[in-house]
C-alpha cells in the first residue's frame, strides 16, 4: 500500500530528524500529490475501493473530504490544478476504452507503460465538464501548470519520441521544446515561469538506443540512466 505523507522539516541541518509528519491517506495506492494555488487542497491519483487502476482525487490539505474527480473509467495520471483553482488537468485513457489498460509487461524489466490512449483533459475541480485537450495518436500525459504564466507543460509522443511540449490553457499554441533522442518527462516550471526542471533519459550507446527504441515500440519506457535537467522555459540552455 502507498499513502501520502506531507513532511515539514524541522531543520535543514545534516542529520536533523523530520518532525510534524502527518499521514493524509490510508489504504489503496496513493501518489503524486500537488497543491492548489491557494494551498488549501491537494490533487492526487489513487487506486482504491473498487478501482482496478488509478483515478484522480482531490482532498483538503488536512486530508479531509477525499473524493474522486475523474469519471472512474480508464486509467488516469498526473492531476494538477489550473491557476484559477477551479479547474484541473489530468491524463486519462477513458476515450479509448472504459476499462483499465493492461499493466506494463514486467518480464521486460522495470518498465513504465506510456499508453498511446493517454490524452489530456481539463475539467472543473469537481470533475464536471471535461474537455479533451490532446488527440494525437500517442502518449500525452505528465502535465503540470505554471500559475503565473498560465502555461501547461507535458510529455507527448506526438513526434514518435517522448518529448516535452508546452501549450496555453485553452490548448492553443502547442510547441515542442525538447528534441533529443530519449525520454523527457516529469517537467515543472519555476515559480516565475522562466525555467523548467525535468527528468530525462537520453541513451547514447548503440545498445541503450536499441533498447529504448524497442521498448517505445511496445509503448513502454525504462528509467535506465535517468538524470535531472534544468533549462529555460522554451527548452533552451538545458544542462
Amino acid at each position: 500500500m502507498k499513502s501520502l505523507i506531507i513532511l515539514a522539516l524541522s531543520s535543514v541541518a545534516f542529520g536533523a530528524e523530520l518532525s510534524n509528519i502527518k499521514q493524509l491517506t490510508s489504504g489503496g495506492e496513493n501518489a503524486e500529490a500537488y497543491w492548489s494555488p491557494d494551498g488549501k487542497r491537494l490533487i492526487f491519483q489513487a487506486t482504491r475501493g473498487g478501482s482496478k487502476c488509478d483515478q484522480i482525487y482531490v482532498m483538503n490539505a488536512d486530508g479531509t473530504d477525499q473524493h474522486m474527480v475523474s469519471n472512474g473509467q480508464g486509467r488516469t495520471t498526473c492531476g494538477y490544478f489550473l491557476p484559477d483553482g477551479k479547474h484541473i488537468i489530468y491524463g486519462s485513457t477513458h476515450a479509448a476504452a472504459p476499462g483499465c489498460p493492461p499493466d506494463a509487461d514486467k518480464s521486460k524489466g522495470y518498465v513504465w507503460a506510456v499508453y498511446p490512449s493517454y490524452d489530456l483533459y481539463i475539467a472543473k475541480d469537481d470533475g464536471s465538464e471535461p474537455k479533451r485537450m490532446t488527440s494525437v495518436d500517442g502518449y500525452d500525459a505528465e502535465a503540470t501548470v505554471n500559475f503565473k504564466t498560465k502555461k501547461i507543460i507535458y510529455t507527448s509522443k506526438e513526434t514518435g519520441d517522448l518529448d516535452l511540449f508546452t501549450m496555453n490553457l485553452d490548448g492553443s499554441g502547442k510547441k515542442q521544446i525538447t528534441k533529443g533522442f530519449g525520454y523527457d518527462g516529469g517537467a515543472v516550471f519555476s515559480r516565475d515561469g522562466k525555467k523548467i526542471a525535468w527528468r530525462a533519459g537520453h541513451p547514447t550507446t548503440p545498445e541503450t538506443k536499441a533498447k529504448y527504441s524497442a521498448l517505445l515500440k511496445d509503448d513502454l519506457t525504462s528509467p535506465m540512466k535517468m538524470e535531472l535537467f534544468v533549462g529555460d522555459a522554451d527548452g533552451k540552455n538545458a544542462k
